[in-house]
């Protein structure tokens, strides 16, 4: 694939979609408090609000940080899904991550190759850079929906 491809995209409306993403999450867990964000439905194998989003965190550094700019790998998935904390914590994380995730964009080129390109995947996610961070962005925009159910069951039960 060329690199002489045209980004159809840019990088700010890209990050527009990002951040509505992360916005939406960040307020379910900001008014859901610490006590329901850091707790589960009762559903067998349901997340909490607080896992959800930091296992979005994961995604983007994974994704972002070491398949498409080629960073190390240094995510820990498996604690992604057992985390727990402090609402303020976890917004300044996000924070943080969509400032990293901004660099990344910044520097990516999307229609080259990914610089680290995963092994389990051997489809158009994983075609160009720009397949790639598109990808991020279908998996927050899941997860926020996967939220707001979440969010919806846990204030059911109250």
């Amino acid at each position: 694939m060329s690199t002489n491809v045209p980004q159809v995209i840019s990088d700010e409306v890209f990050l527009f979609y990002v951040d509505t993403a992360l916005d939406g999450m960040v307020a379910i867990v900001t008014d859901l408090g610490a006590d329901l964000a850091n707790e589960r439905p009762d559903i067998p194998g349901a997340n909490s609000p607080y896992v959800i989003l930091t296992h979005c965190l994961g995604v983007m550094e994974w994704w972002g940080g070491h398949v498409v700019t080629g960073r190390p790998d240094r995510r820990d998935r498996d604690a992604e899904f057992t985390a727990t904390g402090a609402v303020s914590d976890l917004a300044e994380r996000v924070r943080r991550a969509r400032d990293q995730l901004g660099s990344d964009v910044a520097g990516a080129d999307f229609a080259a190759p990914p610089r680290n390109p995963p092994q389990h995947h051997d489809d158009l996610v994983t075609t160009t850079q720009g397949a790639v961070l598109l990808h991020i962005y279908e998996e927050l925009a899941q997860h926020r929906g996967q939220m707001e159910i979440t969010r919806d069951l846990l204030l059911a039960d109250r």
